[in-house]
C-alpha cells in the first residue's frame, strides 16, 4: 500500500538538493510540503530573518505549485501541527532536515517521541551542511575541536552526490493549504527592520549564486578582506535559510579560480555546526572557560557599540552597516566583536546576541561559534590573540571609503583623519569622542 508522506521545512526552503523532499517523493505516494509558523519562534527571531522568511515561503510555494503540490501553511506548536497534518492525510512518514541547535534537537526528540505513540516514522536526512555534523571524528574525541585538522578530514571526505529537484509531486487530496504570512507575522520578530534587507527567496538565491560564480569568485582571494569592495559572495542569509543548499554551492564553486579561499570558508561553516552539535550549549556558556575577572560590566559602553557611537569610525561604520542592512561583512564582524571583548571587555554573550537580533543571516552555530572564537573562549588555538581596530581600518579600508559610507559625519574627511578616534579641530562637532584611547 502506497502512503503519503510529509515533509516538514525548517530553514531548507528549496526544491534543488534537497533530501528530504526527494525521499518522500520516493515513496511514490503523495506529498505534502509542510512550513509551521511557529509565534513562539518568530517573536524571538530577528525580524530580518522573519521578513526574509515571508519571501522566502511565497517563493517555495511557487516552486512547489510549478511541481503540481502546494506548500501547506500552519500555525501553532511544530509538533503538534505536523502530527496533525499527518494525520489528515494519512501518512505513514515525516520527513525534515537534521539540524543542530540545541532547540532544533529537543524538536525533533519532541516530534519522535509524540510521532512513536501514533506510528508515524520520521526521518531526518542532510542538507543544512556539506558534510553531516558528526561524519567526521578525531580519533581523540567526539568532535573537531580545532578547524585546520578538521579542514584537512573534510576536504578528503566523500561529499554526497547532488539531487536534483524532483519533477511533479502528487498532492493529497482536498488540502487546505493556508494562507502566506502576511504583515502581522512579518512585523513580528525582535530589533529594528533593515531598509537594504537582502530579499529571501530561493529563486533570488540561485540568481546571486550565478552571478556570484561568473564574476566574483575568481577575485574573492584578493577582495573578500578590502571592506569597501562588494569582494563577499552575499550569500550567508541564503545558506542560513537553505534557501542555497551548502554542498551544492561548495560543489559548484570547487576547483574554479578563486574558489579554494572561499570553499574553506563553507568549511569553517560545517566545522562550527560540528562543534555546536556536540556542544548545545554555544550560545550560552563557554566552550573554553575564561576567568570571570575579565569581564566588566559596563551598559553605556555597550549601548555605544550597539548604537554605532562609540567614536572610533571603523568600529562604528560596522555597527551601522549591521542597522542598514541586517548584514555586516566578515571582516568588520571580527573588528566590531574585538573591540567589543577584547577592548570594552563586554560579555561575548551581549554582543552576539546583539547581532542575532538583527542579522538576516543569524545562524545559531556560526554566530555563536564566532563570537566565542573572537572571544577567546572558543575555537581559536590563540586565544589570547589582539586586533587592533586603528591597524584594520588602515589594512582593511585604506581609503576610508567603507567609514565614509556608512559615517556620514566622517564623509567629508580622507585618511588618516576618517579612522583617527580622537577629538580634533576638523572632527565633526555631531561625532562622538573614543570609548577609549587607542594606540
Amino acid at each position: 500500500m502506497v502512503h503519503a508522506a510529509v515533509v516538514l521545512f525548517t530553514r531548507d526552503l528549496r526544491v534543488h538538493d534537497h533530501p528530504a523532499l526527494r525521499a518522500a517523493a520516493a515513496g511514490g505516494g503523495p506529498v505534502l510540503p509542510l512550513f509551521v509558523l511557529d509565534p513562539a519562534i518568530l517573536r524571538r527571531a530577528a525580524r530580518n530573518r522573519v521578513g526574509y522568511l515571508v519571501e522566502a515561503l511565497a517563493d517555495l510555494r511557487r516552486a512547489l505549485r510549478d511541481r503540481g503540490c502546494d506548500l501547506v501553511l500552519r500555525e501553532g506548536d511544530t509538533v503538534a501541527e505536523t502530527l496533525r497534518a499527518a494525520e489528515e492525510v494519512r501518512a505513514a512518514s515525516v520527513h525534515l532536515s537534521a539540524d543542530v541547535s540545541a532547540f532544533a534537537a529537543a524538536r525533533s526528540a519532541r516530534l519522535r517521541a509524540a510521532a512513536r505513540r501514533t506510528g508515524v516514522e520520521v526521518r531526518e536526512h542532510p542538507g543544512a551542511t556539506v558534510v553531516p555534523p558528526g561524519a567526521l571524528t578525531p580519533a581523540s574525541g567526539d568532535h573537531y575541536r580545532v578547524f585546520t585538522p578538521y579542514w584537512r578530514a573534510w576536504e578528503a571526505a566523500d561529499w554526497r552526490a547532488l539531487l536534483p529537484a524532483p519533477g511533479r509531486l502528487p498532492a493529497p487530496p482536498r488540502m487546505p493549504v493556508g494562507r502566506l504570512p502576511g504583515r502581522r507575522i512579518a512585523d513580528l520578530g525582535r530589533g529594528a527592520a533593515a531598509s537594504e534587507r537582502v530579499r529571501g527567496g530561493e529563486s533570488a538565491a540561485r540568481e546571486r549564486l550565478r552571478r556570484w560564480l561568473e564574476s566574483g569568485l575568481a577575485a574573492y582571494p584578493e577582495r573578500c578582506d578590502d571592506l569597501a569592495a562588494a569582494g563577499t559572495s552575499g550569500l550567508s542569509a541564503d545558506l542560513r535559510f537553505g534557501c542555497l543548499s551548502p554542498l551544492e554551492v561548495a560543489r559548484r564553486a570547487r576547483g574554479a579560480a578563486g574558489s579554494g579561499p572561499f570553499v574553506r570558508q563553507i568549511a569553517w561553516r560545517d566545522f562550527h555546526h560540528q562543534v555546536t552539535a556536540a556542544f548545545p550549549e554555544m550560545p550560552r556558556r563557554d566552550y573554553r572557560p575564561r576567568d570571570p575577572a575579565w569581564w566588566r560590566d559596563d551598559d553605556d559602553a555597550f549601548e555605544a557599540w550597539c548604537a554605532g557611537r562609540t567614536g572610533v569610525p571603523i568600529v562604528d561604520a560596522g555597527m551601522r552597516q549591521l542597522l542598514r542592512e541586517g548584514f555586516m561583512h566578515n571582516r568588520a564582524r571580527l573588528i566590531t566583536a574585538a573591540f567589543l571583548t577584547r577592548t570594552l571587555r563586554v560579555r561575548w554573550q551581549r554582543g552576539a546576541d546583539h547581532f542575532h537580533t538583527l542579522l538576516t543571516d543569524g545562524d545559531v552555530a556560526d554566530n555563536y561559534g564566532n563570537w566565542q572564537w573572537v572571544a577567546g573562549t572558543g575555537n581559536d588555538t590563540r586565544p589570547n590573540r589582539t586586533m587592533n581596530p586603528l591597524r584594520q581600518a588602515r589594512r582593511f579600508d585604506p581609503r576610508g571609503e567603507y567609514v565614509r559610507r556608512y559615517v556620514p559625519e566622517l564623509a567629508g574627511l580622507r585618511p588618516p583623519l576618517v579612522h583617527t578616534p580622537w577629538r580634533a579641530p576638523d572632527r565633526p562637532a555631531d561625532y562622538p569622542p573614543p570609548l577609549v584611547v587607542l594606540d
